[in-house]
């Protein structure tokens, strides 16, 4: 194999470091020893499904279309899946140029690309992913056993680590015995898990020791496998404690008069965050209108979301439960009040954007913000979260810009109009209507903007400085260890590590409407962690 990519989600030195010091990742520790290292710095909005097809199309969202979880029909959402990353895969320009690939459990990669070799699809995608070739998950099933795309730890209830410890072990499998049969030139092998027992366990060494020790395991087995001349080891951002308040930004529009609610069902519902407060917090309650969870589910289903998805969210939260914890007031309130999108001049419509969405007459369905308002209403929302200052009297947000300051490319208009960077991101952000401004961080630990790299091979210049290494770098600079000009659309460059290649101009990439997901598996997946809620 000329060149493997390992991903590593939500990985950082700050994490690695106490890892290679206890001698818990030998292999990886010795893959960082010999390369160059450092230090990528991802974009915005460093979140799982915009960073990684950031990262593998070398372009910034504005150019592939991916922001977030969701996607938005006017008021209407959906889950993601590759046919909305309207950018070409580096694996896909290297087939043009006759180079094979093995892709195992890449993010958003969902209904897989047809190119010579293999792709398993990874996160976002349902757990019976339709790979490439056809059948070909199932082979790998046949030949290792079990194979899933989700693990232990992305469902309800305290995980077995033997259990996160397999699971960890069938990725380098999966790909051992893809790499066996297709002999590919380039390799991608991603690791969901490195996110997920932070946003799970963050304190927890044990399990942070097992995920990343297995872990190490698989990559063994991968590269024994692969034999690979260069190796990559990058993330698509790192992660860390959050030590400072959780910003309800939806709650500030209200009371600026710029975000009205709704009790009609057209909006989305925030109750459940509060469900999850007082579950967490352990606080308890009377007993519930018994009418609550019909109520809630009627509203949710009027507001344009399938029985599938209720179904997804109640189970994984365990609504049923917590119900019984929450007072008769909170409880009709919190199964009613929701952001009225379509009477509203601005909302924040999902947390993972990072900023506004305006409520622009002409774009939005029932917008009420006209266009010659356009600029001085969005004008008002910068300056106003500029100034925000949290309880301590230090400023929220680090930025707040407008989006043409951040994406450019065909689907700008996708993007919020204005994008909000927390402080250090150590301010949480949450689209839940809870009465104030301000409280805790829903989550001890989440996404911080630099990540990792690491680079070692006869391509690699291990002497070459790392400095200001940019998330959109990587797939320009594989394409450079090939010897493979990038596409002339690229954000990004190769590295200085590497003999860069021309720039060309590649077909244009065709759009599909080809949508494979199971709603309510994936729906699932993501509001067990967090991802998909209440406004968010």
């Amino acid at each position: 194999m000329r060149t493997l990519l390992l991903g590593l989600d939500g990985t950082c030195r700050s994490v690695l470091d106490p890892l290679f010091e206890a001698d818990v990742t030998p292999t990886l520790s010795g893959l960082f020893e010999e390369s160059a290292s450092g230090p990528l710095t991802s974009q915005l909005p460093p979140w799982t499904p915009s960073a990684w097809p950031s990262l593998y199309t070398g372009v910034n969202p504005g150019k592939h279309g991916v922001y977030g979880f969701l996607r938005f029909d006017g008021y209407d959402h959906d889950v993601v899946d590759a046919t909305d990353v309207r950018a070409h895969a580096l694996w896909e320009l290297l087939d043009h140029h006759g180079h094979s690939s093995v892709v195992v459990n890449v993010p958003v990669t969902a209904p897989a690309s047809a190119v010579e070799g293999a792709v398993i699809p990874g996160y976002v995608s349902p757990e019976d992913p339709p790979g490439h070739p056809e059948g070909v998950l199932d082979d790998v099933r046949e030949a290792i056993g079990s194979y899933t795309v989700y693990g232990p730890m992305d469902t309800p209830g305290e995980a077995e680590l033997a259990d996160v410890a397999a699971h960890a072990k069938t990725r380098g499998d999966a790909f051992a015995y893809l790499i066996d049969r297709f002999d590919p030139d380039f390799g991608f092998l991603e690791f969901q898990q490195t996110d997920t027992v932070f946003h799970r366990r963050p304190e927890d060494t044990e399990a942070v020791e097992c995920v990343f020790g297995a872990v190490d395991d698989a990559v063994a087995t991968a590269l024994d496998a692969a034999a690979p001349d260069n190796v990559l080891v990058v993330s698509d951002h790192g992660i860390g404690p959050y030590d400072g308040h959780e910003i309800r930004v939806n709650e500030c529009l209200r009371d600026w008069n710029l975000l009205e609610t709704t009790t009609g069902g057209e909006g989305m519902p925030s109750w459940d965050a509060i469900a999850r407060r007082r579950l967490q917090q352990g606080e308890s309650g009377g007993t519930p209108d018994p009418g609550l969870l019909e109520r809630g589910v009627g509203l949710l289903a009027r507001a344009g979301v399938t029985s599938q998805r209720v179904e997804a969210v109640l189970e994984p939260l365990g609504l049923a439960e917590v119900v019984a914890r929450i007072a008769p007031t909170d409880a009709v309130r919190a199964g009613t009040e929701q952001v009225d999108f379509r009477a509203s001049q601005a909302y924040m419509r999902d947390r993972i954007e990072l900023g506004v969405r305006l409520n622009l007459a002409g774009r939005e369905p029932d917008g009420v913000v006209q266009p010659d308002a356009y600029e001085s209403t969005r004008r008002d929302v910068i300056d106003r979260l500029a100034t925000l200052e949290d309880p301590d009297g230090n400023p929220v947000f680090e930025e707040v810009l407008p989006r043409e300051a951040v994406f450019d490319g065909p689907y700008v208009e996708d993007a919020p109009d204005v994008l909000v960077v927390p402080r250090a991101f150590e301010n949480f952000l949450n689209g839940s209507l809870l009465g104030e401004w301000f409280g805790t961080p829903r989550e001890p630990w989440n996404h911080k903007r630099d990540g990792v790299l690491a680079a070692t091979g006869p391509a690699v210049d291990t002497s070459a400085s790392l400095a200001d290494a940019h998330l959109f770098d990587v797939a320009p600079t594989v394409l450079s260890t090939f010897g493979v000009p990038r596409d002339e659309r690229m954000d990004g460059t190769p590295l200085p590590i590497v003999d860069p290649t021309p720039v060309e101009q590649y077909p244009d990439y065709e759009t599909t409407e080809r949508r494979v997901r199971d709603d309510h598996d994936v729906a699932d997946r993501l509001a067990n962690l967090g991802y998909l809620s209440d406004g968010e």
